[in-house]
């Protein structure tokens, strides 16, 4: 605020109109203090009165404040991550299949790699003994023992001579999976041509059998 006073003595010398005759700022508000002989003080927006001593205020005007920033709008919070789902998938090996081979060189196959089993007599210093040869374990005594270890012969009833021996087991060895696959189909083809020819209580078991080999075609090899 700029306030101009005028002096009293300057009062007495020129009148009261001649003191504001320079026009306020433009962005002032002019006020005139007048002050009469027995000392009434007034405020106003006009010169004072001739016999009246004058104070001249320019005032800077009132102005609106600026306005206020808008408020960003308010947002909701953002909600929390969700829970991270973790999942536990097992996956079962292919089921496998393995290919053993029988004394006389034929081939076939075995779900768990065991080879049939068969009862191999053995022979005392290279030479059979006497009498004739069972090809079948002994029923009591003789053949194998705990441990493996082959037993002693024992005499057959009729006076024949059972040799002592050991079970032996077909060699097997496991299919690529590519082939399991290829096998799996053709005995599912030969189940299906023999079930036309089939008597009606074989059916049942060749029906079971290509169930199977129908679920493991989906799981193992990637469906028919």
């Amino acid at each position: 605020m700029r306030v101009r006073l005028l002096l009293p003595g300057f009062l007495g010398l020129l009148p009261a109109m001649a003191m504001a005759t320079e026009p306020p700022p433009a962005d002032s508000v002019r006020i005139y203090r007048c002050v009469a002989a027995n000392g009434a003080v007034t405020l106003q927006d006009a010169p004072c009165a001739g016999t009246h001593r004058q104070q001249v205020l320019d005032m800077q005007r009132p102005r609106d404040p600026p306005p206020r920033p808008a408020l960003a709008p308010a947002t909701a919070p953002a909600p929390p991550p969700p829970e991270r789902e973790v999942r536990i998938v097992t996956v079962q090996p292919p089921q496998p299949l393995y290919e053993c081979i029988a004394p006389d060189g034929g081939r076939y196959t075995s779900e768990d790699g065991l080879g049939t089993p068969r009862w191999v007599p053995l022979w005392v210093g290279g030479y059979p003994p006497p009498g004739r040869i069972g090809t079948a374990p002994p029923a009591s005594g003789g053949g194998m023992v705990a441990g493996g270890r082959p037993g002693h012969g024992h005499p057959h009833p009729g006076g024949a001579v059972i040799a002592s021996g050991t079970w032996v087991r077909d060699v097997c060895h496991p299919l690529p999976q590519q082939e399991v696959c290829a096998r799996l189909r053709d005995r599912r083809w030969e189940l299906v041509r023999r079930y036309n020819s089939a008597l009606q209580s074989e059916r049942q078991a060749l029906t079971r059998e290509q169930r199977g080999i129908e679920a493991r075609l989906d799981r193992d090899c990637g469906g028919h």
